[in-house]
Parts: structure tokens; sequence; C-alpha cells
């Protein structure tokens, strides 16, 4: 199963997208947040893979990521358990160029497509230097997707959506990751602008936290990503319970219900 055409397959019948974020590796039984947003009604799940300098990262995905690694988690292992996951969307993990380069890109990809992860987001790697990762993930057949931030001029979009594989991830705002109490002026533009570009995938992500903003969101595109305020959840002790509660909470609103 490939991110883009599950994605496309879901569009296509109606639905907007959500794809949830959960950090990987947070405590022994950390896979049971990933179940819990997809028997919620995730379209897919995006998994962070923890990194010591996360530049994108707000402070609540830095805690999950902090927490994660004094836990003991490493890229390999959290891919080790990701490939005995028992759900039934695609995945893609998120990381950082450092991490995917020390193992090496050919290898990392590998690892990727062994443990059934259709899709990668590195968030600090720009279009003009995917040439070494991008290639390593063709081949392996992991989709790459890429960012696009409000100031990201017309014929840098073009570029960036032509590029992406499995969606493309629009920064609904300019700065870190983390939750807000309303949505950003720029998401409308964002989606907009992604919308009369490109048949992709578009989602907006940074910024989303609640099922009011998410609804708002995916009226200007074809989905949200949220991660900060699931993780807020999962940080004071919710459980996957939570996070199915929220995740369910934000299906019902982009559904309309």
């Amino acid at each position: 199963m490939t991110l883009e055409s599950h994605l496309r397959a879901r569009r296509a019948t109606g639905h907007k997208l959500l794809v949830p974020y959960v950090t990987g590796g947070l405590g022994p039984g950390w896979l049971d947040y990933v179940r819990a947003a997809a028997a919620a009604g995730a379209d897919a799940v995006e998994i962070g893979i923890p990194f010591s300098d996360p530049v994108m990262d707000g402070v609540t995905i830095q805690e999950a990521s902090q927490r994660a690694l004094d836990a003991g988690a490493t890229p390999a292992n959290v891919m080790a358990d990701l490939a005995t996951v028992d759900v039934e969307i695609p995945l893609a993990v998120m990381t950082y160029t450092n991490l995917v380069a020390h193992m090496g890109f050919r290898r990392f990809a590998a690892r990727l497509t062994d443990a059934g992860i259709a899709g990668a987001i590195l968030p600090d790697l720009p279009l003009d230097e995917l040439d070494g990762w991008a290639t390593a993930a063709d081949d392996a057949g992991v989709e790459t997707v890429l960012l696009a931030a409000p100031t990201t001029p017309d014929d840098r979009l073009g570029a960036i959506c032509e590029r992406s594989r499995g969606f493309v991830y629009g920064i609904s705002l300019m700065g870190v990751t983390g939750a807000r109490a309303h949505l950003a002026e720029q998401a409308s533009v964002m989606g907009r602008r992604l919308k009369a570009t490109t048949d992709r995938p578009a989602l907006l992500g940074v910024g989303i936290s609640t099922p009011e903003q998410a609804a708002e969101a995916s009226g200007y595109a074809d989905g949200v990503v949220v991660g900060s305020a699931l993780m807020t959840r999962v940080l004071r002790g919710d459980g996957p319970d939570g996070v199915h509660e929220l995740v369910s909470k934000l299906r019902a609103a982009l559904d309309g219900d």
C-alpha cells in the first residue's frame, strides 16, 4: 500500500484526510498510540523518530522526543517496532537528515521498506539537496514528502509539488510546531496555493490543535496533520484512550459530523 495511492483513494470518496503524529519510542507501549489513532479514523500516521536537535519542533514535540531518547529510542529500534504494528493504513516517518545520513541513505531507505513504512519526511532537507536521499528513497519505494512554507515563491512551490511523493505538507504558519489558540491566517493562503498548484494530496500542518481548527483548515486543503495537540495528551498520561478520543473528534469534525 503506497501512501499517495491510499490518500488519493480516500480523497476520491469525498473524505478529508487526517494524519496524526506520534513520537516513536515513547515508552514500551508506544505502538498502542499508533493503533489507537488508526482505529479512530486516521488515514495515515506520521511517526517521529526522535532527534536531539529537532529544529522544526516546538516544546511539546521536543519534550516527547527527549523522553523517547531517554527511554533508549533509536532509528533502528523505532523501525523494528513499526515492523510489528498491525494497522491497515500507511505509515510515514519524520526525522532529521543527520540521523538518516549517519545510517546511510540507502541503508535507511531499505530499513524503512523492510519495516513496511511507506513514506519519509525530512523537514531540514531542502529541495535543492534532495538528490542523494531522493534517489535512495525512490529506489527503495519510499515516498519522500516535501514541505512548503507560506513564504515559498510560486516557482519553487511548483517544483516542490512536482517532486513530492505521498502528499505535499503545507506549513500553515511560520514557526515551530505547537498548539495554537486560533488557526493562522496563513493557513488559508497556503492551502489555496497548494490546491491551485497540484493535484497531489495537499495537507496543512503546524499549529492545528482542535477539531474546529482541523475542519477550518481542511476547507482550504485536502486535510490536516495534527501532532502537538495529540502528544500533549500522551505526555500528561492520557494513554491510548486519550489518543483515540482526540483522533475520533478530529475525524468527526473533518467528516462534518
